[in-house]
């Protein structure tokens, strides 16, 4: 036996592939093992869709070093192209999760232009000025909802030829949300694997070497922005349906401190450290809220606290503490 055929051969492959299947397995009956109530499916549900949205920051942030605060207006297009085509025109979620791509892509193609040249705190500024720009818009067109939104959001429909699935409780859009999950776990893992991706990450840490090897930032930047866009506004498509209404809160800066806070609080370029992050903020709110305002003063607190004295999050945390021991 050759070598290369031992190591086809070895378990370890099939132990990882075991491992992953067994821990779907696990993440789609937790609800049931917490209880099965109607609180444990909306709450792993919302982390589940929070946790997507949160990945879309995450592409920018982790592989252009780059913060991007304009990424509700991503989630806000998801939201309001489930709502209006919904309920204005019957379409079922597989039409309206196409549109929500669509109009994602070509929002971050213009809004990654308009960018192309700018960097850290300019760019911060021009997308955040691009939410604010939206949030005016969505508040003051009666066409879309204006400032009382859209309410009465159908339950989501998904045919699949034979049969039609429909998500009107929590425990039905569930399965949907962990599909969701997974495709996005899947698509990040496939990037960070790409070509992409590592020219994205080559781009952000030694821009000299990049040029030198004739890659032009501006192109990977754009590319990189426009992927991230449909992951969050596919989150706030299916947020739309699991509470049945859209408006200008979509906006809020609460979503925005959420998906920055959960992206750097376990540390960048972790695979499941978004979700983590976001688990870990949800079951804060859930367990531990002091209501009102003051889940928004813990979540600017958190990030304000790991920025400045974690900047490496808890990864870099239990690396310090392993150094230290060792």
């Amino acid at each position: 036996m050759t070598l290369i055929e031992s190591q086809s051969s070895s378990p370890a492959p099939l132990l990882r592939i075991a491992i992953v299947v067994v821990l779907i397995a696990v993440g789609f009956f937790l609800p049931r093992l917490l209880g099965g109530t109607s609180v444990a499916y909306s709450t792993l549900t919302t982390i589940a869709i929070f946790a997507v949205m949160c990945y879309g920051v995450d592409i920018v942030l982790s592989y252009l070093g780059e913060v991007s605060l304009g990424h509700t207006l991503f989630w806000a297009v998801g939201g309001y192209a489930a709502a209006n085509l919904s309920v204005k025109y019957g379409m079922n979620g597989w039409s309206t999760a196409a549109a929500t791509i669509a109009l994602c892509i070509v929002a971050a193609g213009f809004l990654g232009a308009v960018t192309l040249r700018t960097r850290e705190f300019v760019f911060s500024l021009v997308t955040y000025a691009a939410a604010v720009v939206a949030y005016e818009i969505a508040f003051n067109w009666d066409a879309i909802g204006g400032s009382d939104g859209i309410v009465g959001i159908s339950a989501l429909k998904l045919p699949f030829g034979f049969a039609t699935y429909v998500g009107g409780t929590q425990e039905e859009l569930w399965p949907v949300a962990f599909a969701l999950l997974l495709l996005t776990l899947a698509f990040i893992a496939r990037f960070r694997r790409s070509r992409l991706g590592t020219t994205a990450l080559m781009v952000q840490m030694n821009p000299p070497l990049a040029a030198s090897l004739g890659v032009d930032p501006r192109k990977v930047r754009l590319a990189v922005f426009v992927i991230s866009a449909p992951i969050t506004g596919l989150a706030g498509w299916l947020y739309a349906y699991q509470r049945a209404y859209v408006g200008p809160d979509m906006f809020e800066t609460y979503f925005l401190v959420m998906m920055l806070t959960a992206v750097v609080v376990v540390g960048r370029r972790v695979l499941v450290g978004p979700l983590i992050g976001t688990a870990i903020l949800i079951a804060q709110q859930n367990l531990l809220s002091l209501g009102g305002d003051w889940n928004k003063i813990i979540l600017g607190s958190v990030l304000a606290l790991v920025l400045i004295f974690w900047p490496a999050g808890l990864i870099g945390l239990l690396r310090r503490f392993g150094k230290a021991r060792a």
